[in-house]
């Protein structure tokens, strides 16, 4: 499919799909206290990016709206594009069935110096693969800030807290 189908079809999903644990959409299920970071954040001047080891592409039509975070400003695992020429002659983007990147534990710094350089001074994660990119953060010079975030609120999301086996190396 095309890329702008894919988008299409991630817009569609992420308005309709609810989980079913809590009946209500995904995008209503994210970390309260994550959400009140960023906001501070954004209130003090800071530039805010968000990592992904999802796909960069089904994150970014609904990111802004949830996190606050503009769509490039967005890196995760992706999958290889191609422009190919359709029927009516006009270039599209094609999504191949390749990875092209995967935005986790060691991808994690790759894909901040793709898009940021030098490494930022505050990092904040939720699993064991943001490990790398909370070691990576410590390498820049200056105060910096290496966070990672359990999630343990079952009422408003999934848990990911220390019993959980989401998010972290089994």
């Amino acid at each position: 499919m095309t890329t702008a189908e894919f988008e299409k079809c991630v817009k569609g999903v992420d308005r309709n799909r609810k989980a079913s644990k809590f009946k209500r959409p995904y995008t209503e299920c994210v970390y309260q206290p994550m959400i009140e970071l960023l906001a501070y954040l954004r209130a003090n001047g800071f530039k805010r990016s968000s990592f992904r080891a999802a796909a960069s592409s089904s994150m970014r039509p609904w990111t802004e709206k949830v996190y606050g975070i503009p769509p490039e400003q967005v890196v995760g695992s992706s999958i290889k594009d191609e422009v190919m020429k359709m029927r009516d002659g006009k270039p599209v983007l094609m999504r191949l069935p390749e990875m092209n990147f995967i935005d986790d534990k060691t991808g994690k710094p790759v894909g901040i110096k793709l898009t940021h350089w030098p490494p930022p001074i505050a990092a904040f994660g939720n699993s064991d693969g943001d490990q790398q990119m909370l070691e990576w953060t410590q390498v820049g010079t200056g105060a910096r800030l290496m966070m990672l975030v359990h999630h343990d609120d079952a009422t408003r999301e999934f848990a990911y807290g220390a019993e959980s086996k989401i998010g972290h190396v089994q």
